[in-house]
């Protein structure tokens, strides 16, 4: 049996995956700011979304660029180059607590994402390289599950070092105080949702000098029989329909992922309070239910990893769609914690996915996997796109006695059956 990680690509494969982790904490210390961003300026939870709005719009904008320079160069200017530009864009909160509003945060938060996307579309393609193909999926959930680790370092500190920080005052409560009041508590709850973020921008400087010394430069992209032309690349990219669907499925992935550990914030703070929790008390309590998700989420990857030496990733991707949409139907529908623990519940289903989706895309398209991966990359848009339209159920109102909150979770229920459909769909290509 080929080795997973051949001994002469281990450096590289340990390095690269630290910078799985990294975006991790990138990644899930942003989704609580969602509710602390709408808290400090006083704002609607449609407001407070464009958090992601600017977050994963960064993914979009910057794939391609990113595909296109590291075909021009390597892996490795790749990776400085998001390390870079991630640690620019998280240095930003210095400025952008300065001046006290909240749009110079949604550009900091753009540019950190520009670097994110340099460093997703460069490092999965590269991982699914360090090896034998036969193992490269294999390779990539791996790699890929220690993702959730740095995730669970960023819910932590957003929840130890942000949210219990925050002052205390509730949302009606700040909508009381006088125009000075208000300034001086919001720039003391600035002051505190910007410290982590500015120490983890002294950490990438750190890590990109380690990654500039340690990491050989390959050679420019191997033709490999390949016309490396754009044109024809993404020619061949749309012909195959493994490919073209894969893309369609990333988006409605990372629209469920990040919807479904966005609002269980607003989803646990709606069931606490109403067992009789304090605003404040009820979103910390709701966060520590995000972390044993995310801790679900990182065990269930290496469980997943596991099972596809048995199982093959596109029937594992439709067994795990099915029974995460079943899970999503619970929360819509079973009230109190019970609804929430079927919310907790879906991380399990989710661990899986995007690194099998974004294999399975990629599977046979040879050298025009370096661009291919900006296609799923920009798919990442899912995350962007579908939280806002989330948060506008949210502020609206329920359907009979189910809470606005509740019925939100339509669409993550959608996003899973369209997950579904796609291993559905590889599993009968591949029989053919």
């Amino acid at each position: 049996m080929n080795k997973v990680v051949e001994r002469k690509n281990l450096l590289a494969f340990v390095l690269v995956t630290c910078c799985f982790a990294l975006w991790g904490f990138a990644n899930d210390i942003t989704n609580p700011m969602v509710k602390a961003f709408s808290k400090i300026f006083r704002m609607s939870v449609t407001d407070g979304a464009l958090v992601q709005l600017a977050f994963y719009g960064g993914y979009f904008c910057m794939a391609l660029p990113a595909a296109l320079f590291v075909r021009k160069y390597s892996y490795k200017a790749g990776l400085l180059m998001g390390l870079g530009l991630y640690a620019v864009g998280a240095l930003m909160f210095i400025p952008a607590k300065a001046t006290g509003n909240y749009y110079p945060f949604l550009i900091a938060y753009f540019v950190l994402t520009c670097g994110l996307s340099f460093l997703e579309t460069t490092a999965n393609p590269y991982i699914l390289s360090l090896g034998d193909k036969e193992t490269a999926t294999r390779r990539l959930n791996l790699a890929q599950a220690f993702n959730p680790i740095g995730s669970l370092a960023g819910m932590f500190v957003a929840m130890q070092f942000i949210q219990a920080k925050l002052n205390p005052l509730s949302t009606e409560e700040r909508a009381l105080l006088t125009e000075d009041q208000f300034e001086a508590v919001k720039s003391a709850d600035l002051a505190v949702l910007s410290r982590p973020y500015v120490i983890i921008g002294a950490v990438l400087v750190a890590f990109f000098v380690v990654i500039l010394l340690l990491v050989k430069t390959q050679n420019k992209v191997e033709e490999n029989g390949y016309d490396q032309k754009f044109g024809p690349t993404v020619k061949r990219l749309w012909q195959n329909k493994s490919y073209r669907f894969g893309v369609v499925a990333q988006f409605f992935y990372v629209g469920v992922q990040i919807m479904c550990w966005t609002f269980i914030i607003q989803y646990g703070t709606r069931v606490f309070m109403g067992e009789g929790m304090t605003e404040q008390a009820a979103e910390v309590l709701s966060q520590r239910y995000n972390i044993v998700a995310m801790a679900i989420f990182c065990v269930s990857r290496f469980i997943c990893t596991f099972l596809l030496k048995y199982i093959s990733p596109s029937k594992l991707l439709t067994y795990l769609g099915i029974a995460g949409a079943a899970l999503v139907l619970g929360v819509i529908f079973l009230d109190g914690r019970v609804g929430m623990y079927c919310l907790v519940a879906v991380s399990a289903c989710m661990s899986l996915m995007f690194p099998t989706i974004y294999g399975i895309a990629l599977t046979d398209t040879g050298d025009d996997a370096k661009l291919g991966a900006a296609g799923l990359i920009m798919a990442i848009l899912g995350g962007s796109v579908l939280p806002p339209l989330q948060a506008r159920i949210i502020d609206g109102v329920g359907i009979g006695s189910i809470a606005s909150v509740n019925v939100s979770f339509i669409l993550p229920l959608i996003c899973f059956i369209v997950i579904v459909l796609y291993g559905h769909f590889v599993t009968k290509l591949n029989k053919k």
